[in-house]
This record gives C-alpha cells, structure tokens and sequence, in this order.
C-alpha cells in the first residue's frame, strides 16, 4: 500500500489535510482526514502523525479502513 498525505488550503480560513492511497483515483474517501487548521504546519504535523500510525498497522497486516466505512458519509 502506498499512503500520502495531501494538504490544502482553502481560502484565509483554514486548512485541510487527508491520507489516502495513492492510487486511489477519488479523493472523496480517505483513510483519515482533519480540517479546519488554523496553520499548514498545524495540518501537516496531524497528517505526519497519523501516517506513521496508520503505516505501522498496514505493516502489521491490519486492515484500514476508510472514513466512510466508519461514518457512512463521504469527505
């Protein structure tokens, strides 16, 4: 599995960050995400996190499961 982070900006308000697949052509399910940063740094330093734990489970052979099989609602 190849994970990667994507963080974007949008507009002065904030900033956004998820994980995903990279060969996952629909960015509307990731594996996790988080919004409303204040900072790029502040989302990126979540994302980097996050991708380190989610990197030791796919390398334990745990399954990941994407945020819509958790909630039900697509990013």
């Amino acid at each position: 599995m190849n994970l990667r982070v994507r963080v974007v900006h949008y507009g002065q308000a904030h900033w956004y960050a998820d994980i995903d697949d990279a060969d996952d052509p629909q960015p509307d399910d990731p594996f996790w995400y988080v919004d409303r940063c204040r900072t790029q740094a502040q989302a990126l330093d979540a994302a980097c996190t996050e991708l380190s734990a989610l990197s030791k489970r796919a390398r334990r052979g745990d399954h990941l499961h994407r945020v819509l099989e958790i909630t039900g609602v697509a990013v």
